[in-house]
């Protein structure tokens, strides 16, 4: 980017550091807002009509995370957002960060490289799911948000990679004896 668009990103967003639990988007509410992890960890999740939590993202360091079907649909988020651990994000105004595209022009390209990555990230996660056991699902996990099994419950571990608490005991201890 440029530096007056550089300039510009920076000030339309806000640094700010949350604790350990803080959601920052709700179910049911529309979502305004997205957000930039500088540190920390944040996940996406959504429930099922008898309150199970699904966990869809986990955003570490320089990813971005929000409920953009929210955003970009202006309708009701489907997802929550909250921090994992406690995190220091920079959030912007969607609307207002959507404004950067008529401003300078050359942040298109920039976007469309970040939703690329998602979109591909995304599709390889549910291509993952379905065709691969939940051991090579762990290790791909691993491999992706490395440390991130070090402070994350494993029940949100679990639900992301779609198995049971117990399935990735075993697979853990099943790594630990190789």
């Amino acid at each position: 980017l440029s530096g007056e668009a550089e300039k510009y990103v920076r000030e339309i967003g806000t640094v700010a550091t949350y604790k350990k639990g803080t959601v920052l988007i709700r179910e049911g509410r529309l979502a305004e807002k997205t957000f930039f992890v500088l540190n920390g960890c944040l996940r996406s999740y959504c429930k099922d009509k008898e309150g199970k939590e699904y966990t869809l993202q986990f955003a570490i360091r320089d990813w971005w995370i929000s409920d953009f079907m929210s955003i970009y649909n202006n309708q009701k988020a489907s997802l929550a957002v909250e921090c994992v651990i406690d995190s220091t994000v920079v959030e912007f105004n969607a609307k207002t960060l959507s404004n950067i595209f008529t401003l300078f022009p050359e942040f298109e390209a920039f976007q469309r490289r970040n939703l690329e990555r998602h979109v591909v990230s995304l599709h390889r996660r549910i291509l993952n799911q379905l065709q691969l056991p939940a051991a090579e699902r762990y290790d791909l996990f691993t491999k992706q948000y490395p440390d991130v099994d070090q402070f994350v419950p494993n029940y949100h571990i679990a639900s992301f990679l779609g198995i049971t608490q117990q399935s990735l005991s075993r697979i853990r201890s099943e790594r630990i004896k190789k």
